[in-house]
């Protein structure tokens, strides 16, 4: 019987075969166009995409020179940290480091402190998250800040929560961008008015954070069926923030258009690695906004700086799966900034 059904099957291949082997005679070239479209330029069209857009991304880098000051190319605080999550803000604010920025600051709790100062002798960490007067502690840095990074390791204690209410106050005050993610998002979806209106903001949800926001914000459950539309509409409900939803893809948008990163990542999913992106996202933010719109050629600069976090995180990704597999942790992958930066966007 399977004997019979393989030889049914390769007569109807035969006659496929040659209906548009006579089409292809009848109809010339036309037809032999529309299926070399069909069949064989699809992935390419992908790909070059893609690399147009990674262009984007190359065009907002500022070249490495002697001519320049330390803190030219980036001062990025990381906003986090507390007794129960010291990783998280560590991770975000060595990404930053090791995409580019001159120096790193984290403002977290006063327990958290000695930890994440024992992680790495690089980061500036304030002990002040904690303390009454966190806001105005941490707004003193700000003029000297290019982009604030808030909720990696906050955690939802009510202290610390509205402390960091004063601090985005006061970033908004000053124009200093803000990338919210972690528990910074749980923040938000409390109190939307936080970020409405603030087109110097950019949220990285991942599914169950934006299913939070869309819920609070638009009071409807994330369409699972249409992400790019929701992402759409969740920005403009916001009044054209820019968020990143991350997923299988990642896609972002400002309100006005929506990119989608699909770069080859991995199948690991250890925590952390939303903390890589939210790090690399300051540094980019800040160059992007330095390079201005001519560089970005139609999209905005925070499109343009959250695809590059995102198709970065991505390669890092692949980069340390392909050495470690299934053990594959998120400080492997932050060793792997440099060779993965280097490969989207300098070779």
């Amino acid at each position: 019987m399977a004997t019979r059904a393989g030889a049914g099957a390769a007569v109807a291949g035969a006659a496929v075969v040659a209906v548009l082997s006579a089409a292809l005679v009848l109809y010339g070239p036309p037809l032999d166009a529309v299926l070399k479209r069909a069949f064989s330029l699809h992935k390419a069209h992908s790909v070059k995409d893609m690399e147009n857009t990674l262009q984007l991304v190359r065009n907002i880098i500022p070249p490495l020179t002697t001519k320049k000051h330390k803190g030219q190319d980036g001062r990025i605080g990381v906003v986090g940290g507390c007794r129960e999550y010291t990783g998280a803000p560590y991770f975000a604010a060595i990404s930053a480091l090791k995409v580019g920025a001159d120096l790193s600051h984290v403002f977290c709790t006063q327990e958290a402190a000695p930890v994440i100062k024992s992680y790495s002798p690089e980061l500036i960490v304030h002990p002040v998250l904690d303390s009454p007067d966190a806001a105005r502690a941490v707004g003193e840095w700000l003029p000297r800040l290019h982009a604030l990074v808030v909720g990696p390791g906050l955690g939802r204690d009510h202290v610390l929560l509205e402390n960091v209410k004063g601090i985005l106050e006061a970033s908004k005050a000053r124009g200093v961008p803000v990338v919210i993610d972690a528990d910074g998002l749980w923040l938000i979806a409390q109190e939307p008015a936080l970020v409405q209106g603030y087109q110097k903001a950019v949220l990285t949800p991942n599914h169950v954070e934006f299913s939070r926001l869309s819920e609070a914000v638009l009071g409807d459950p994330l369409d699972g069926r249409d992400r790019r539309g929701a992402v759409l509409r969740l920005s403009q409900a916001l009044g054209n923030v820019t968020v990143v939803q991350k997923g299988e893809q990642d896609v972002i948008s400002d309100g006005t258009q929506v990119l989608e990163c699909s770069h080859e990542g991995s199948s690991r999913r250890c925590g952390g690695q939303g903390d890589l992106l939210s790090g690399s996202l300051g540094v980019l933010v800040h160059w992007a906004l330095q390079a201005g719109p001519s560089k970005t050629d139609g999209p905005s600069s925070l499109l343009v700086a959250a695809l590059g976090a995102c198709a970065l995180t991505r390669q890092c990704s692949r980069q340390a799966f392909q050495k470690h597999g299934r053990s594959t942790t998120t400080t492997d992958m932050i060793a792997e900034l440099g060779p993965a930066f280097s490969r989207l966007f300098e070779d």
